[in-house]
């Protein structure tokens, strides 16, 4: 028993010993880069536009394989859902690195708009059948994660033509997240029903508050922005807040707006 005692650690010892002498180097490093691929959109008339992503994918510059699937999943998506800083994750995935070029998302024919309390099938026109093509040029780096925002405006991108049918006509902005930020405020008193907006170039980014006042202006590139505040309430004066500082990565709040009355 004693012999055994003694020789028991020497045999564990000598066991760690050889694991501490293993040559492995640990797993190998992460050669592709990370890409993310975020929705948000603006208010629209509408009671819900409810569109179906059956696909998304993106195409590396050169590259004659075709696009490279970001997400094979389909889901359907009410954009009236994605405002004031609410998001849905469109696509999360690994990449090759490499310079890309596009970004397509495939539209399925299920897609909807319902308006008072009716759905219509949205009509997607011929050039967009094989998926709505968003150029823009970005590069995927080994290791790091480059994340794009889609701004959806569902309220610029349904038309309802002579024949009653509602057409979808994608109007969507792309914007890096590393290169853009937003503004958040509350406007009182909610009664106003005011709506805010901004310009950014020519595209209008607007928004309502939610129930208590809160809003946020999403998906902005770093500059400097007027914010109108428009009251549907004719008892209230129109207001604008001038010349809102957005910096990259950071929400710039406005604090509390409270509309005068006329």
């Amino acid at each position: 028993m004693k012999k055994l005692i003694y020789v028991f650690p020497v045999v564990l010892l000598l066991f760690y010993t050889g694991c501490s002498n293993d040559n492995s180097t640990g797993p190998a490093p992460n050669k592709n880069g990370e890409f993310k691929l975020t929705m948000v959109d603006s208010p629209a008339n509408y009671d819900a536009v409810n569109i179906v992503v059956t696909r998304v994918e993106v195409h590396m510059a050169n590259d004659t394989s075709g696009w490279v699937v970001v997400n094979p999943v389909p889901h359907t998506y009410d954009l009236l859902q994605l405002v004031n800083g609410a998001s849905v994750v469109l696509g999360d995935t690994s990449l090759a690195p490499g310079h890309y070029t596009q970004i397509r998302l495939i539209i399925g024919d299920s897609s909807n708009v319902v308006v008072n309390g009716v759905p219509f099938p949205l009509i997607i026109p011929s050039g967009f059948q094989t998926g709505i093509k968003l150029n823009h040029e970005f590069d995927i780096t080994a290791g790091n994660l480059y994340e794009l925002l889609l701004d959806f405006n569902a309220d610029r991108s349904i038309h309802l033509n002579g024949t009653g049918q509602y057409i979808l006509d994608p109007v969507i902005r792309v914007e890096p997240v590393v290169t853009s930020g937003s503004i958040s405020g509350q406007v009182l008193p909610g009664e106003a029903d005011a709506e805010i907006s901004t310009l950014v170039g020519t595209d209008t980014v607007s928004t309502v508050p939610n129930s208590e006042g809160f809003f946020s202006l999403m998906t902005l590139p770093a500059g400097t922005y007027n914010v109108n505040i428009i009251p549907n309430n004719l008892a209230y004066k129109d207001t604008t807040i001038s010349n809102v500082q957005v910096t990259a990565g950071h929400d710039t709040n406005i604090g509390v707006i409270t509309l005068i009355q006329q």
